[in-house]
């Protein structure tokens, strides 16, 4: 991050309590950034309600909040600490969420202060299920067929058109939470149901599913001039059904032939240009 004049204090958000086996990434990156935050003289505040974790360690931050990572407890920190800026990409999930939900409460703007690194509407295409989907559509890439619903009953109708299983994927929530796959009708009300509780706008992606495909991820990084890099391409031994977060993920992936590899390296940057500016469709990777 380039140094700012007008960011003296910035407050991060930690990821919260984590699965055992899951989610680190969010710790080591999280103290990375503390780190480099305050190697360029900058004011660090972090909230983490997490205390089993090296980013809460008094010498990461200048101040350390151990507090539920809610809408009031996060508005009284910055109410308190005024800091000049947020980064909230740290913190996987919880963090995001947070961002998304202290500026439609008008907490950022009221306090004045600004997000840092990935733009709330590049969240909201991002996690909104109903946006992404419009968004890869726009792309042009091939996705499975599928409805968004928020009640039991338009999902049950919708099982009704093309059959079980299906794929049930609620909207901003963490590590799975409140998602499934459903083989028969009594399975998807209870899925559905649970998944519309748990999703913070009450929004559920249904989806055919595709469990036992090939599961690959790729780490891709964009920055303000629309340089992207991909960090790394990583294979999943275990086929899609089971959670990444379950799975053992080999880094890079050990099948894809080089075709397969820059074809889906240029869909990752194709998307990751279009969720951050919709200036980046003008430009495509051709793979």
């Amino acid at each position: 991050m380039p140094k700012n004049k007008d960011l003296k204090k910035i407050l991060v958000i930690g990821s919260g309590p984590i699965v055992i086996g899951q989610a680190a990434e969010f710790d080591y990156a999280g103290t990375q950034a503390c780190q480099a935050l305050k190697e360029e003289g900058i004011e660090v505040v972090l909230i983490n309600s997490n205390p089993a974790t090296i980013m809460t360690d008094t010498n990461m931050a200048d101040r350390v909040y151990i507090e539920p990572i809610t809408l009031d407890f996060v508005a009284q920190i910055i109410r308190q600490e005024r800091p000049d800026g947020l980064l909230p990409t740290l913190g996987g999930q919880t963090g995001l969420n947070m961002a998304v939900e202290l500026a439609r409460a008008g907490i950022l703007e009221q306090e004045g202060v600004r997000l840092l690194g990935t733009q709330l509407s590049a969240i909201e295409r991002a996690e909104d299920r109903d946006q992404f989907r419009a968004l890869m559509q726009e792309l042009g890439q091939p996705i499975p067929e599928s409805t968004i619903v928020t009640s039991v009953e338009a999902a049950v109708a919708f099982a009704e058109e093309i059959g079980y299983p299906l794929i049930v994927r609620p909207a901003y929530t963490l590590g799975g939470t409140g998602g499934g796959i459903a083989a028969n009708e009594k399975e998807l009300r209870e899925i559905v149901d649970n998944g519309l509780r748990y999703s913070p706008i009450g929004q559920c992606l249904i989806e055919k599913s595709i469990a036992g495909m090939k599961e690959i991820e790729y780490e891709v990084m964009r920055d303000s001039a629309d340089n992207c890099i991909v960090v790394c391409n990583m294979e999943n031994v275990d086929p899609v059904g089971i959670h990444t977060g379950d799975s053992i993920v080999v880094a890079p992936s050990q099948t894809l032939s080089d075709r397969e590899y820059q074809m889906l390296r240029a869909a990752s940057i194709n998307i990751i240009r279009a969720l951050q500016d919709r200036r980046g469709l003008q430009h495509p990777v051709r793979p």
